[in-house]
């Protein structure tokens, strides 16, 4: 369930009232007359399945509530009420397959906007990805990819794709191409800062490095890896479970391929350099199809069932109305 908090002008309480009773799934609707200040206007609250979130969001953002009030949607952890199961049973669906576009769209919008903490993240963990590349250390490699935060802007340009929206897309792309030019640059000097200090060689970079040699070594299934994570990573982004998320970050190498891409760079050394640069590219495209095909089978397969939904409904309805009469 998720729990909406609205700020509603007088004049549209009706308006909104009615979009909350013509939608299925939505219960527990409180009024509080008058108790909004700033913006001034009644507040309404009630919860709503996830199954139903995407059509009511829709629904009120036609009200115009968005333009002279808010609407404020939160996680509902636990709820114990009978209205609420009535609910979610009413609801189309399952509230783990819904696609709610409104708390998608959100999320990837603060996930992929370049700012210095996402360019600091990227450079540390570049940074973090070159050690473990050159001392040929998995344990590092592997924290690097975790620390990463390029999936953001990754799952926002996939969105932003679906929705053909250009002005998230060129902020999403911005934000990759941006950050990982100033981390690979940054981690350039830090290579050379390495190598100054002792604890970097040209000679440990040139060496078999059996744990990583990977990285710089692209092949097919550099692709396949990248387009399963890229599945797995939109849906867990699609169904709230954040957590799936580590594993994604875990499983594809662009971090570590960036950062093996500037320490080849530094020290001269064409094949790594090209071979990394491939493999950061086929990494990156193989995520964004998959994210792009993964959001347009949830969001056909949800329409699919939606439809199949109204038409029981309805069949339903007229069981009745023939029954009655």
């Amino acid at each position: 369930m998720l729990h909406l908090r609205l700020i509603v002008p007088p004049d549209l309480r009706g308006e909104v009232l009615g979009c909350l009773d013509d939608v299925v799934g939505v219960t527990h609707v409180a009024v509080l007359p008058g108790a909004a200040v700033r913006p001034a206007g009644d507040v309404v609250l009630c919860d709503v399945a996830r199954e139903s979130a995407d059509e009511v969001l829709a629904a009120l953002r036609a009200t115009g509530v968005t333009e002279r009030g808010a609407i404020d949607v939160s996680g509902l952890d636990l709820s114990l009420s009978a209205a609420a199961e009535e609910a979610e049973r009413e609801a189309p669906g399952e509230g783990a397959d819904a696609l709610v576009w409104e708390q998608v769209s959100e999320i990837t919008h603060e996930e992929s906007t370049l700012s210095g903490v996402f360019l600091a993240f990227l450079t540390v963990a570049t940074m973090l990805a070159a050690c473990g590349a050159v001392l040929d250390s998995a344990i590092l490699v592997v924290g690097a990819m975790a620390v990463g935060p390029e999936f953001g802007p990754l799952a926002g340009l996939c969105v932003a794709l679906v929705q053909r929206r250009a002005r998230p897309a060129v902020r999403s792309l911005t934000a990759l191409v941006a950050g990982f030019a100033v981390a690979m640059a940054l981690t350039v000097v830090f290579g050379l800062v390495m190598d100054g200090l002792g604890l970097f060689s040209e000679a440990k970079f040139d060496a078999a490095r059996p744990n990583t040699s990977f990285i710089w070594q692209p092949d097919a299934t550099s692709f396949v890896v990248a387009f399963l994570a890229g599945i797995a990573g939109l849906l867990s982004l699609t169904s709230a479970k954040a957590g799936t998320l580590v594993g994604v970050a875990i499983s594809v190498t662009t971090v570590p391929a960036a950062a093996n891409a500037a320490v080849a760079l530094g020290y001269g050394k064409v094949d790594q350099f090209w071979g990394s640069s491939v493999q950061l590219l086929l990494n990156l495209a193989g995520i964004v199809l998959a994210g792009v095909l993964t959001l347009v089978v949830q969001q056909e397969a949800w329409a699919s069932i939606r439809r199949r939904w109204r038409k029981r409904k309805q069949a339903t309805n007229r069981r009745r109305v023939a029954g009655n009469g």
